[in-house]
């Protein structure tokens, strides 16, 4: 399977809630933007494949654990590796680290669908090769 990709975030004042921490909420965003620069790093370009594969990938499911809180101006680092590569979902480990802390742990499997329909379709075979050779 891939190797761990990282990205870093930088916390910003609308990431975060009443008490001065990141809302909850944030981390799928965060998580959602790494997997967007993985699948950039492996050249794939996500319109590319709606527009010439009418493929795009949707989150299935998502199980998230919070562990530390994140405050303003922290640096966010993130890392994903591909826990199972299927024919039509590809299932994820992603975290977010501040330093050597563990702040936020999340499972999240992603399906592959039709634009146009939505319905589940196949990894398109060259997205799909990439993403096995990370």
């Amino acid at each position: 399977m891939p190797s761990v990709f990282t990205w870093t975030v930088r916390v910003y004042y609308e990431d975060t809630d009443a008490g001065g921490i990141v809302y909850y909420a944030n981390y799928l965003k965060f998580f959602e933007r790494a997997r967007t620069e993985w699948l950039r790093s492996l050249g794939l370009d996500q319109q590319t494949l709606r527009d010439e594969e009418s493929a795009i990938f949707v989150v299935r499911s998502a199980a998230i654990d919070y562990l530390a809180p994140a405050r303003l101006d922290d640096e966010v680092t993130l890392t994903l590796s591909v826990e199972k590569l299927g024919r039509v979902s590809v299932q994820f480990v992603q975290q977010a680290w501040r330093g050597e802390t563990l702040l936020s742990s999340a499972n999240v499997k992603v399906c592959c669908v039709d634009a146009q329909t939505m319905h589940p379709r196949s990894l398109p075979a060259s997205t799909a090769a990439k993403m096995r050779t990370d």
